[in-house]
């Protein structure tokens, strides 16, 4: 296990910054079509999505499945640059979709065996220093049901009050089993500021927050069609 874990890729191997650049404008390009014409798409709470090209943020949310990720993506703006905290244990393992993240960024890897990984603090503070965004799942892991959540990491409430950033919590629905048209519902909430909190009470206040705006679940009827292709994509 030791091993395996050396060879994944170090927190700081991507450069971070505020500014999109060229392979990442064409994900985007080519990744939003694609999003907003397999799903029905449906938003709740846009006038608290974060201006373009405006202050810099962390954005939180609930984790069911790959498309929380293009979700995101899809509805905050292109600059501030967002960058993702995630495990790259699977991502390293798929040729394609890891040649494209070395190439576009806007990934920071997490090796959850690297307790207190120094180069992991200091790489999303200087991303944060120098006015990129950070998206992270405060979970940690993908949630059990949709509609449910499970006890948030308190490393985003650190992130954020020694940056002096907000918060941006969004809830998601509809994303754990996926199908061709269904519809997934996002719930952008207000800004959580960071200033004057300690990281218990900011961790505390944003699942609270969360739990808010995540909604009871009810499995729509009709057909299915590409579920479990969908559902297993990435």
């Amino acid at each position: 296990m030791e091993a395996a874990d050396a060879a994944l890729p170090a927190a700081d191997l991507l450069p971070v910054g505020p500014k999109a650049n060229i392979p990442y404008r064409i994900v985007r390009l080519i990744a939003v079509p694609l999003m907003r014409m397999a799903f029905d798409i449906e938003v709740h709470g846009a006038e608290n999505i974060p201006k373009k090209r405006g202050p810099n943020y962390i954005v939180i949310g609930n984790h069911l499945n790959w498309p929380d990720e293009f979700l995101l993506l899809l509805l905050f703006p292109i600059e501030p640059r967002l960058h993702f905290l995630a495990d790259p244990t699977l991502l390293v393992t798929r040729k394609f979709q890891w040649f494209v993240v070395r190439h576009s960024g806007g990934y920071v890897p997490v090796v959850k065996s690297r307790h207190s990984d120094r180069r992991l603090y200091e790489h999303v503070d200087r991303c944060l220093e120098i006015g990129g965004a950070i998206a992270i799942f405060p979970e940690g892991q993908y949630g059990p049901a949709e509609g449910e959540l499970v006890p948030f990491h308190r490393g985003f409430a650190h992130f954020a009050i020694k940056a002096c950033v907000p918060v941006v919590p969004v809830g998601l629905s509809g994303t754990k089993d996926v199908w061709f048209r269904k519809k997934l519902r996002v719930f952008v909430g207000a800004p959580i500021p960071a200033a004057g909190q300690d990281p218990v009470t900011l961790t505390d206040l944003a699942y609270q927050r969360m739990r808010e705006l995540v909604p009871r679940y009810t499995e729509p009827g009709g057909p299915k069609l590409l579920r479990r292709y969908l559902t297993h994509l990435f």
